[in-house]
């Protein structure tokens, strides 16, 4: 999954109602925060530009999970309320996804979505499976999965025999993590557990591991006086992604500057929305007033902080923020037939060919984000 399924309540579905970008005026940082930039301020969007991104139409952000604030959620909510995409001439449309990415892939490949976030992993399952899209950023070849155990567990080769907690499924870089390391997987009792993690510090039904995310599960035990360990693939060199953006196909080849453009100002509010707790307070109120009173901004803010820490700690190698690693396709390629998730038809260098790195390699001069478009 790229995103978490933090519950809250007040969040809608698909039908929620639409925050639109307005089209009125094209100028240079508009709205709080148009000033600051990852990058030197250049000239007003040209009026060919302008014109042009206008021609695009009605631009649909999908979500993956709700208006929570993890990374490619929030910066495209703060880009649509600070004025950015007004500013590069786009009509975009917020949508929250429910969390189920499958349903996110065939929204995106009818054209009912343009943009949505879908972890690089699940492009390549999509593409398998016959549904065509196309990856067009990342944040990092980390992931959000991760496992937690209890602080009497330090080495997970003593999981073996024991009860290991899921949510329906163990995602693949957790399961590469745990063979990795040694444990029998055949050993492990696999079982369905639901979204309180206190499940784990409690051991119910003799419970010794739980899947999660690393912003979501250890915050809220954290917040709750309950410590555990955390396990992350990255530590184990296991492949995954962060932050992955995949576009409708017809879209990009019909309006590539526009695509380049939703992605210039998403880049521009992670900036800003990164660059300070004050900053980030206020991106998260954003989402919270689109998500409803039971929104927890304290919770949420602690989610950006933490996944925005791992996209810092773990840069996509020799690629500006955004850039996609095709060199972390293919090793997904080898982890997703390792546990037979993809058939052997799928080789690298086909998979390679379902992500398009030249969208964010036109936003950057060097690696300075150009601000605002040509």
């Amino acid at each position: 999954m790229q995103h978490h399924r933090l519950i809250t309540s007040g969040l809608v579905g698909l039908a929620a109602a639409v925050l639109t970008a307005g089209l009125a005026g094209c100028g240079s940082g508009s709205g709080p925060g148009g000033n600051s930039s990852s990058g030197a301020q250049g000239s007003a969007i040209s009026a060919g530009r302008c014109a042009e991104n206008k021609a695009a139409g009605r631009i649909t952000y999908l979500s993956g999970y709700q208006y929570q604030s993890s990374v490619s959620i929030l910066e495209y909510v703060a880009a649509a309320k600070l004025g950015y995409f007004k500013d590069l001439c786009l009509d975009v449309s917020l949508k929250p996804g429910t969390g189920d990415t499958a349903l996110n892939t065939k929204l995106l490949a009818s054209g009912q979505a343009t943009v949505s976030a879908i972890a690089e992993q699940d492009i390549i399952q999509a593409q398998a499976n016959g549904i065509d899209i196309e990856g067009i950023s990342s944040y990092s070849d980390a992931g959000l999965d991760i496992l937690m155990t209890n602080k009497d567990v330090t080495e997970l080769t003593q999981l073996d025999g024991k009860v290991v907690g899921h949510k329906g499924y163990v995602p693949a870089a957790v399961e590469a993590m745990l063979v990795k390391a040694g444990v029998r997987w055949d050993s492990l009792k696999l079982v369905k557990e639901g979204y309180d993690p206190s499940v784990l510090p409690r051991r119910q039904g003799g419970l010794a591991a739980l899947t999660g995310f690393v912003s979501n599960e250890p915050n809220q035990l954290k917040a709750a006086g309950k410590e555990v360990t955390v396990w992350k693939p990255v530590d184990y060199g296991i492949p995954s992604s962060i932050g992955a953006m995949a576009v409708n196909p017809a879209f990009a080849r019909a309006h590539p500057h526009a695509v380049e453009d939703i992605l210039r100002a998403a880049l521009h509010a992670y900036a800003y929305c990164s660059s300070s707790a004050q900053h980030t307070d206020e991106c998260v109120g954003y989402a919270a007033r689109l998500s409803g009173p039971t929104y927890d901004k304290k919770l949420n803010a602690s989610i950006w902080t933490t996944e925005t820490q791992v996209v810092k700690d773990n840069p996509t190698p020799g690629q500006p923020l955004g850039g996609i690693d095709l060199g972390n396709v293919a090793k997904l390629v080898d982890m997703l037939h390792r546990f037979k998730i993809v058939p052997e038809g799928v080789t690298a260098d086909k998979a390679k060919g379902w992500f398009d790195t030249s969208f964010v390699s036109a936003v950057y001069a060097g690696d300075r984000l150009v601000w605002p478009a040509p």
